[in-house]
């Protein structure tokens, strides 16, 4: 057993809800309910620009709800928010080693829409196609620490 397999079990199942996504038009508008009404503290806004969205988290236990505001009518997301409105957009899940459950995935003949782990705002992630997923598009996010962290240019 290699080192990589020893330190991250590939056999577990995802460690946890990591947050659940909502897109919005108007993130300042978004947050005067979450944050202001709902009394959710705001951890962090950032664009992310690869994606052409800017989100914002705010965490509620050890999970988080990310609204997301496209910046770009090119992207899926903005794509999204015409067809269907404001809304769920994703869930999001924790794994271990995200290139492994690809692998795993992959094997089983699930739809990806990411073959390998990519750049996320949190860490590595990659998202399977709501073909595969009953409807719901699912993320999934590589624990802190993880192999593709070091891969990515994490620090």
């Amino acid at each position: 057993m290699s080192q990589t397999e020893q330190q991250f079990d590939i056999s577990e199942h995802p460690s946890r809800i990591h947050h659940v996504a909502v897109v919005v038009r108007d993130l300042d508008a978004a947050l005067g309910f979450y944050r202001d009404t709902l009394r959710l503290e705001l951890d962090e806004v950032m664009p992310i620009d690869s994606d052409g969205v800017k989100i914002g988290f705010l965490p509620v236990g050890e999970s988080s709800i990310e609204l997301v505001q496209p910046t770009r009518d090119d992207t899926g997301v903005a794509r999204f928010l015409a067809n269907r409105g404001e809304g769920f957009h994703h869930v999001c899940l924790e794994v271990a080693d995200l290139a492994a459950e690809l692998n795993r995935l992959a094997e089983q003949g699930i739809e990806l829409i990411d073959a390998a782990p990519r750049r996320g705002a949190e860490g590595p992630v990659a998202f399977i196609h709501p073909r595969s997923c009953h409807g719901v598009l699912v993320e999934l996010i590589e624990a802190p620490g993880g192999p593709a962290w070091q891969s990515l240019g994490y620090a």
